[in-house]
């Protein structure tokens, strides 16, 4: 089997798509197209899936993507020898939910990747979980711990959530926001019970609703009303303060995910080490960062 074949099959595995893979790779789709060929007729069987919505693994292309993940770990301290000892290189893709991937996750990749040049990260924001054992990422960050198989699960750190609004707002008692517009998540598209806040704040309805908590925090930024919004997102819409701090305050968890066999990889641990410590310290900055100027408490 031709080792630069896998390394284009990995490619194209992380991209889903022969489009998407070619400028990483600096070829031409077809020529991508026919490696891939090439590599099935090695391996005996096909290793995606074509669709209009690009290329999905088959049970044999997630068996080698496996493999080819972990020997391709083992291959880039050696192939990246010449920049630097103890640098990290290759690519990292790190799936989080949006509130982490917006607000937290680019001064804290940014930080990595300043002192490791050689490496790439990327970072996949969606708003569901994001399908580890499909190898749509590296590791992911969630809000609750999975019970699957096969995962390694590390708490990176609490975090909390308050009601906010538009400065100047003010309310005695949770009774008061009753009538008031609430911003908050789809109903029927939140993807963890650790985000359904209508219980906690005794709203039946959302009247304006987003899957996105940043398209959540804009609204509540432009007089949407009053909702939950992280704290640690705060120091980003400075039209905003907390309201009624005392009568509600909510604490979640990040939790780190990865394959077990993941653990193996020095360079994966090495780069979830720098991951959750960044995590935590970029949490306490900007949590204490928004008690300073959004803590109005009313």
């Amino acid at each position: 089997m031709n080792w630069d074949d896998v390394r284009i099959f990995l490619a194209v595995a992380r991209a889903a798509s022969l489009t998407g893979a070619a400028p990483v790779l600096r070829m031409d789709p077809a020529t991508l197209g026919r490696r891939i060929a090439r590599l099935e007729d090695s391996v005996g069987g096909a290793l995606f899936v074509k669709s209009p919505q690009g290329y999905a693994l088959t049970d044999l292309g997630a068996r080698l993507q496996d493999h080819a993940a972990r020997a391709e770990d083992a291959l880039t301290p050696a192939l990246h020898a010449g920049q630097g000892q103890g640098s990290l290189t290759g690519q990292i893709r790190i799936g989080a939910p949006d509130g982490c991937a917006n607000f937290l996750l680019p001064q804290v990749c940014a930080a990595i990747q300043l002192d490791n040049p050689a490496l790439d990260i990327q970072v996949l924001a969606l708003p569901r979980v994001v399908n580890l054992s499909k190898r749509e990422a590296d590791m992911a960050i969630t809000v609750s711990p999975p019970n699957a198989e096969r995962l390694s699960v590390q708490k990176i750190t609490d975090y909390h959530l308050h009601l906010a609004a538009a400065k100047g707002t003010q309310f005695q008692t949770l009774a008061d926001i009753r009538g008031e517009r609430i911003v908050g998540y789809i109903p029927d598209m939140i993807f963890d019970k650790e985000l359904d806040y209508l219980g906690d704040i005794g709203a039946k309805a959302v009247q304006l609703a987003s899957n996105s908590v940043s398209v959540q925090l804009n609204m509540l930024r432009q007089g949407g009303g009053v909702g939950i919004v992280h704290d640690f997102a705060m120091p980003f819409a400075p039209e905003l303060q907390f309201v009624l701090q005392d009568a509600l305050s909510l604490t979640r968890a990040f939790y780190l995910v990865r394959h077990l066999s993941d653990r193996r990889s020095d360079r994966l641990t090495r780069f979830a080490d720098l991951l959750i410590a960044g995590v935590r310290r970029e949490v306490a900055h900007l949590e204490a960062q928004a008690r300073l100027t959004a803590g109005g408490k009313s």
